[in-house]
């Protein structure tokens, strides 16, 4: 018995120690491919933001900031840290389905009646 208990102290420590490893080296390679997108960001990239904002880089001069175009016109700056991913240009216009005239309409959504904020109480 003593010689199973000798072995459960090593046994536990790889147990935990190399998922911890693993998981050390997985984010670290996340870190570093996230720096090398944002080191690798010019002008006419579409982006998206940490925060979901969509946009075109403007100007990707500064080290440590970033000039996005989110609207034309429209220039923001922002840290490059905020930068999440590059985006793939899709058209970024809906496509409504085409609907034939005698057809019902796919949803049965409903509108809700507008509020009326000058009515008394």
């Amino acid at each position: 018995m003593g010689n199973l208990s000798s072995l459960m102290f090593p046994l536990l420590l790889v147990l935990l120690a190399v998922p911890l490893f693993l998981s050390a080296r997985k984010q670290k390679r996340a870190m570093a491919e996230q720096q090398q997108l944002q080191s690798s960001l010019e002008p006419g990239d579409k982006v998206m933001t940490t925060s979901g904002l969509y946009g075109t880089v403007a100007d990707a001069s500064h080290d440590t900031t970033i000039d996005i175009e989110i609207s034309e016109g429209v220039v923001t700056r922002w840290l490059r840290a905020a930068i999440r991913e590059k985006v793939v240009d899709t058209d970024e216009a809906v496509v409504e389905d085409k609907v034939e005239e005698d057809e019902e309409p796919a949803t049965t959504a409903q509108v809700a009646e507008p509020l009326d904020h000058n009515a008394k109480k």
